[in-house]
């Protein structure tokens, strides 16, 4: 009896490797063995398989059936590998053609009535089919949209395991059923907020668009009701859009933690705002088994906002201390390592005590100075050294108000200065690895030819010398310094573009 061999996808972060499928039918008591490290609900195919063939009309050979996922010591999660599973058998037996099932690559979960569920990953695990050279990748059909937008590889969508079996070369008449999909979530076509809503606070406006035009961390300080929320939902609404390569990662993401991705992809930078109760593994990824993107690689190309962020425990912020400089995330396990992207805008927002009211005009705070600096403490030093911009927010006065209602900025206004702010540091930085200023390397700033003036640094030279900044500061200012400029349309650094760019570091000392 002849082996039954395909191909089918085994992920591990966002990286996919070919794994081959191997069936063998033995004339020996019936049963089913799947081997090549399986973890749990992989090992539960045996029965999907079993059941769904059953109900397909094309039930599996009553022998002895033999699995292997080659290779052996590569480990593989999830109920991806289904279809893969189902054809090899039934090559093996012969009712499909076996040359047909063994140079596709296919990828799915089956129910027991035969039909192919949406799968998460599906986008990723056709990415990685396309760049190990395969040509054809079979997918449910509920994915069929996510599937598609990858270049170069033809997908074939079905519904169930019989519409599989058929395109293989099966003698079975075709029967319609009704496709398994992913319903559409309200929140993805949201209205973005508009900039123009916030009333007052001028400098942190200006500091949040230099923000978006350099890429830079932001830590906003300040009371309840003083609007940092507000400012950092309205962040993504003045990024620019998501390159296609960019757009292509984050479905990718999407689709590996089984959120609905669309049929076009979405240019939109993501927002994600866990709750301060959230978890390392929640925030960065990982968990027991499957090793899943947590919401800072789901942040990756748009914002991160951490709000009450003195709130979150200690550990896990210190957890994003790595990613904000590398731009990955790896996660390390027994016996993988799965890596993520991690090029995200961190976004913290804080009440200046545990009551909120230290500082405030309009309200007296009942917080010891022991408990304020306390509360403060839980931000490491560590992990604000790498927050570029850094400011207090006031609450915005009856009088303000009455004066700025439809006075503010608004997001299409905004988001032209962001592109063309970016588009001058892309032409600046156009013989180097880097596109946007947050990303150059502090010694490429400080190198010969790029390197300002002793002038144009004296403030920030001063402000080093004592111990107001580390080197690690220095050149997060210069970043900002360089962005500002950008705002500004200057093709140098001034003073002034130093001096604004160490009050942004500084603005809550």
């Amino acid at each position: 009896m002849a082996v039954g061999r395909t191909r089918a996808i085994a992920l591990l972060g966002l990286t996919g490797e070919l794994v081959e499928v191997e069936a063998d039918i033995s004339n020996t008591l019936p049963g089913f063995t799947l081997i090549g490290l399986p973890d749990a609900a992989l090992g539960e195919a045996r029965e999907r398989v079993r059941a769904a063939a059953s109900n397909s009309g094309c039930p599996l050979a009553s022998r002895k059936i033999t699995v292997n996922l080659s290779p052996a010591a590569l480990p593989k999660h999830g109920s991806g590998f289904d279809l893969a599973i189902a054809l090899a058998a039934l090559a093996a037996d012969g009712a499909v053609s076996a040359e047909s099932v063994e140079r596709v690559v296919h990828v799915g979960e089956l129910g027991l009535d035969g039909r192919l569920r949406p799968t998460p990953g599906i986008l990723p695990s056709v990415v990685a089919a396309a760049r190990t050279g395969a040509e054809v990748v079979m997918v449910p059909a509920g994915n069929e949209g996510e599937a598609s937008l990858v270049g170069g590889i033809r997908v074939v969508a079905v519904a169930s395991l019989r519409d599989a079996a058929i395109w293989h070369g099966a003698e079975l008449d075709p029967l319609p059923v009704e496709a398994l999909t992913v319903p559409e979530t309200a929140t993805e076509n949201a209205a973005v907020p508009d900039l123009e809503d916030v009333v007052g606070n001028p400098d942190a406006v200006q500091a949040l668009i230099a923000a978006a035009a350099g890429g830079h961390h932001m830590f906003m300080l300040g009371p309840p009701g003083a609007g940092k929320t507000m400012l950092a939902e309205r962040l993504p609404g003045i990024l620019p859009p998501l390159e296609q390569d960019q757009a292509l990662e984050v479905s990718s993401l999407r689709s590996l933690t089984g959120r609905p991705v669309g049929a076009t992809l979405q240019t939109r930078p993501p927002f994600e705002a866990p709750h301060h109760t959230a978890t390392a593994a929640s925030l960065v990824g990982g968990g027991s088994g499957v090793i899943r993107p947590g919401a800072a690689a789901r942040a990756s190309h748009g914002v991160l906002f951490l709000d009450e962020a003195p709130e979150f425990s200690s550990s896990v912020l210190d957890a994003l201390r790595q990613p904000l400089e590398s731009g990955t995330i790896t996660i390390h396990r027994a016996n993988a390592v799965a890596t993520f992207p991690g090029r995200f805008q961190l976004i913290l927002a804080a009440n200046p005590c545990p009551c909120g009211q230290y500082g405030a005009k309009d309200a007296a705070c009942a917080c010891t100075p022991h408990a304020r600096r306390r509360y403060l403490a839980r931000l490491s030093g560590p992990l604000l050294d790498r927050i570029d911009i850094q400011l207090r927010v006031t609450r915005v006065t009856a009088t303000e108000l009455r004066l700025g209602r439809g006075g503010g900025i608004r997001t299409s206004d905004a988001r032209g200065d962001v592109l063309r702010a970016r588009e001058r540091a892309r032409h600046r930085l156009r013989d180097t690895p880097w596109s946007v200023n947050a990303h150059v390397a502090g010694a490429w700033l400080r190198s010969d030819g790029i390197r300002p003036s002793p002038a144009t640094t004296a403030a920030l030279d001063r402000a080093l010398e004592r111990g107001g900044i580390t080197m690690r500061g220095y050149d997060r200012v210069l970043r900002t310094a360089w962005t500002l400029a950008d705002l500004d349309d200057s093709p140098t650094l001034a003073p002034e573009h130093v001096g604004r760019a160490l009050f942004l570091r500084r603005g809550m000392s």
